[in-house]
């Protein structure tokens, strides 16, 4: 990315918010968090800001403060709805954000997947993506009985690295998963369909193709019940903090998050993922990898009312919120520079994680924004009115159409 190009913005919803005590905070909403209204205005607020896309979080277990285990906590928010099916409800109350949910491929079929996420492609005419993330609580696999997966100990969740090794044969699943969905929304060509009335021909049969697809944890043989999506292939995100997750983020996403804690952190990340987008044999020209930064923040006007908000809150929480990203607490205008410095590392843009909702939205949409549009850094208006278009990714080839 060069400096001069505008950045790319989205933010990452949860709950009401990603502090733990958000919910207790004055302004939440936590008698509407299972209710479509309160989505739909934090949805329509983001694209009152013009970013680029939302993120939904999931889970296939309750919310919990260990990343590995469950707890009995009673004091935090649990529970959550279904990402693909809430980014659906919203998808005909917006018109141009793109609308990501996160669904887990570790004990969900990848045929579903794939519909789930076209389906969703073609309810928003074209602003949907997908974030597919593994699932590593062993505590989760309980729910489905057909598997076991790794019990990671409190000292594994200390080391990325050592999480990642120990997780690798869900990682190479997932690498698997993806590749099958990209395939799925291929097998139906574009033209595929006709809807010929008079001739009585409503689709062409030699433009549906089976993608015959043959890993090491299942196979699909295809096509696809639903027609390919808008996009042709909804981008795919990725968070990723170590070596194999970079490697899951270079082999079959569009976007990966990084979590850096300065630019120096950016800057070295960023130099694992291109080594990781070598080693994959991936032609960036024609299939741009863009780079994320996740950023948890908590923004006011005034100095040092962020911060005084959070240690509140912490109050609430009784310890100091700890995240994978780095915790920002200020003004609009810091966090301003503190993205177009870490920018130069190579970021393409950030996705936020408002520490609570609705205020941290808000401060993003109508502070923020404005702030980087102020030094020529964010876009004035929405020129595309399709994820892919906000990503400056282009229209895929169909790969069966080539061969064929």
């Amino acid at each position: 990315m060069t400096d001069d190009a505008p950045l790319h913005l989205a933010v990452a919803l949860d709950g009401a918010g990603w502090h733990p005590a958000a919910w207790r905070a004055a302004g939440a909403r936590p008698g509407e968090l299972f209710t479509a209204g309160y989505w739909a205005d934090l949805v329509a607020e983001a694209e009152r800001g013009l970013l680029d896309f939302v993120t939904f979080e999931d889970a296939l277990g309750l919310q919990s403060a260990a990343f590995h285990r469950p707890d009995d906590r009673t004091d935090q928010v649990r529970g959550s709805l279904d990402a693909v099916l809430l980014a659906a409800r919203l998808a005909p109350l917006t018109t141009h954000i793109g609308l990501v949910p996160t669904t887990n491929v570790t004990h969900t079929e990848p045929f579903h997947l794939a519909i789930g996420i076209a389906t969703l492609d073609h309810a928003s005419e074209g602003r949907a993506g997908w974030r597919p993330q593994i699932s590593a609580r062993a505590a989760d696999a309980a729910h489905f009985g057909r598997r076991t997966t790794p019990q990671l100990t409190d000292g594994d969740v200390r080391d990325p690295e050592l999480i990642a090794r120990r997780l690798r044969p869900l990682f190479d699943e997932a690498v698997d998963v993806v590749e099958v969905a990209r395939r799925l929304w291929d097998s139906w060509e574009d033209d595929a369909e006709i809807r010929d009335a008079a001739t009585g021909r409503f689709i062409e049969r030699d433009k549906i193709h089976h993608i015959d697809f043959e890993g090491g944890y299942f196979s699909v043989r295809g096509p696809s019940i639903t027609p390919r999506p808008p996009q042709g292939r909804p981008p795919v995100t990725v968070l990723a903090h170590a070596s194999t997750p970079y490697d899951l983020a270079a082999r079959g996403s569009d976007v990966v998050y990084v979590t850096p804690h300065d630019r120096a952190g950016a800057a070295a990340i960023l130099t694992q993922v291109d080594a990781a987008v070598e080693e994959a044999d991936r032609d960036v020209r024609e299939w741009p990898l863009r780079k994320f930064a996740d950023l948890l923040v908590f923004l006011d006007a005034e100095p040092g009312a962020a911060a005084d908000r959070k240690a509140r809150l912490d109050g609430l929480d009784g310890a100091a919120l700890s995240s994978d990203a780095e915790i920002f607490t200020g003004t609009p205008g810091d966090l301003a520079d503190l993205m177009l410095d870490w920018r130069t590392a190579g970021l393409d843009g950030f996705r936020l994680r408002p520490g609570t909702l609705p205020h941290d939205l808000v401060a993003i949409t109508r502070g923020l924004v404005p702030e980087l549009r102020r030094r020529g850094a964010f876009r004035t208006a929405y020129h595309s009115t399709t994820l892919r278009g906000h990503l400056r990714l282009r229209h895929p080839d169909n790969r069966y159409a080539r061969t064929r």
